[in-house]
């Protein structure tokens, strides 16, 4: 009936729209949203889907990679987005950028998308599950970084660089050294110091992994790291080749101001902090030297003890 204000639904007002107020949905939707994504970022684009297929391609390639002794180097993953970031931000060597799907858009996201894109590093969106997959679980916060495996040199390219050259070899050995931050402390000792290269044994040695190219600042780019199947066996090609071997012990019978030795062809070799130089190399070391340490330290790890060496040795082949 007209007039009737109990029907139900009835408007009783012509006033359109919210009476109350918009719970600041007007306001939220004046509020940017950033800077626009890479298309290989942005869902349902042609470069989206490409990169989509890629990633699987690429996942499923990595899980059929061997594992264990006896197989070969494979890619390393960076996992979570602060390690990401400074990875990036080293510029460490990088193949993909794995960006889970609907992840939240925070700052470092962006850095890692944006340094990403500067360097040409593949964008590749993948499904929360497939990241879970490949990081074995860990906590990687929707962020992957994929580094390809390092090229390791001979241990023989390192004295065949020098004579290229014109100048003495200067290697520097490291035996039993597992931090990978001590492998790229020496890098960047031999990288400031004028050396020829770094030598690791094959087995139960740290490699050149991302913590290792972090340490090295950039320097790993420069200066090459020979992988030796028996460290032992390369010392004495050096031998052979004319080098000095040289052996950084506590006990050594040598002090560091009295090494001559240290202007012609010579390999430092620096072992654990703990264990030292482990029995066959010492061996089969020319010489042992000692560092002096007046203030009383034990021992000093094998990135200090190799750049105090490293700088002698520069500071007599400068003179």
């Amino acid at each position: 009936m007209a007039g009737n204000s109990q029907r139900r639904n009835r408007r009783t007002t012509n006033k359109k729209g919210a009476t109350v107020g918009s719970g600041g949905q007007r306001r939220r939707g004046l509020e940017g949203k950033g800077p626009t994504p890479p298309a290989e970022a942005r869902k349902g684009h042609k470069k989206n889907r490409v990169a989509n297929a890629q990633a699987r391609r690429s996942v499923s390639a990595q899980s059929r990679r061997p594992s264990g002794r006896g197989a070969k180097d494979t890619s390393e993953l960076v996992v979570g987005r602060n390690p990401v970031v400074e990875a990036l931000r080293a510029e460490i060597p990088a193949t993909a950028v794995y960006v889970q799907q609907y992840i939240d858009n925070d700052d470092r996201v962006r850095e890692a998308i944006k340094a990403a894109t500067e360097r040409g590093v593949p964008l590749l969106e993948a499904a929360k599950p497939e990241l879970d997959r490949i990081t074995a679980g860990l906590n990687h916060q929707g962020l992957v970084l994929q580094i390809p495996p390092y090229e390791y040199a001979h241990p023989d390219d390192l004295v065949a660089d020098a004579a290229e050259a014109g100048e003495d070899p200067l290697i520097v050995a490291l035996d039993g050294v597992t931090d990978p931050r001590n492998l790229g402390a020496v890098v960047r000792s031999v990288a400031a110091f004028g050396g020829h290269g770094v030598v690791v044994p094959e087995r139960r040695a740290a490699g050149m992994t991302a913590g290792a190219w972090k340490t090295s600042a950039g320097t790993a780019a420069r200066v090459p790291v020979a992988r030796a199947t028996n460290l032992t066996r390369a010392l004495e090609s050096y031998q052979k080749a004319g080098l000095t071997v040289v052996g950084l012990a506590a006990d050594g019978e040598v002090e560091l101001h009295e090494l001559e030795l240290l202007s012609g062809p010579v390999v430092i070799v620096a072992g654990s902090e703990g264990k030292g130089l482990s029995r066959l190399v010492g061996e089969t070391c020319d010489l042992r030297v000692r560092i002096p340490m007046p203030g009383g330290a034990e021992s000093l790890n094998a990135g200090v003890a190799a750049g105090v060496v490293l700088y002698e040795a520069s500071r007599r082949r400068a003179r």
